[in-house]
């Protein structure tokens, strides 16, 4: 096997950049949307591919066209019970909704992206739509902004940055080593006036920290 020049095993690299190009709304991929994304060739592509179908990871349908295996899903769940911040964190975000009316969500960072480890969905029927296992950027909404400056443990607000028709709020939450992820708010910025985002920071603020202080976090 040759290795990556950036350490560890090339074909392992492509392989997991193969994965790295599903996503929502990029649920289905044909061989050339993912040789377009990656810049492989196809004959790499269809070689790794077999690999990572035959481990769970890919599955190719009759049409030719890629999704992801059960594999994926399945460590996403080990995933999730080794961090055991999900009694923890539910309970919080499922207060926030009953406060607020607004969905609320828990996001961590993973690399230069967000993940949204933790969802709650608002009742109403006009919301924002993220799922648990999203990936976001960094660098736009207020979840964002929170987990690319760990430092300032500020809570923050966003109006319209990942969507122009959405708002969002979002806390730090630490444990005794630092940061460990957002708690956030999030809905249509119509329902966003200054007085209900007053009210909402107020009650998110007092949310993350105590969660920061149950997870051992200094508040």
């Amino acid at each position: 096997m040759q290795a990556s020049a950036v350490g560890g095993v090339e074909a392992v690299d492509r392989a997991m950049a193969i994965l790295a190009t599903f996503s929502t709304g990029r649920e289905r991929q044909t061989l050339a949307q993912i040789a377009s994304a990656t810049g492989f060739y196809k004959s790499t592509i269809l070689r790794l591919a077999q690999s990572l179908d035959r481990a769970g990871y890919l599955r190719r349908d009759a049409d030719g066209v890629f999704t992801l295996g059960p594999q994926p899903l399945h460590l996403a769940a080990i995933y999730k019970r080794g961090l055991r911040l999900e009694d923890q964190v539910r309970p919080v975000l499922r207060a926030l909704v009953e406060e607020c009316g607004e969905s609320a969500s828990f996001f961590r960072q993973e690399g230069d992206r967000r993940l949204c480890l933790y969802r709650e969905e608002s009742p109403r029927a006009i919301r924002d739509h993220i799922v648990e296992g999203d990936m976001l950027p960094m660098n736009i909404g207020a979840a964002g902004h929170v987990l690319a400056r760990p430092e300032e443990g500020e809570t923050v607000v966003s109006q319209g940055e990942r969507d122009s028709e959405t708002a969002a709020i979002a806390a730090p939450v630490r444990d005794h080593a630092g940061l460990v992820g957002a708690l956030a708010l999030s809905g249509p910025r119509v329902r966003f006036d200054s007085e209900r985002v007053a009210a909402m920071t107020q009650l998110l603020t007092e949310q993350a920290r105590a969660l920061t202080a149950r997870l051992g976090g200094r508040v």
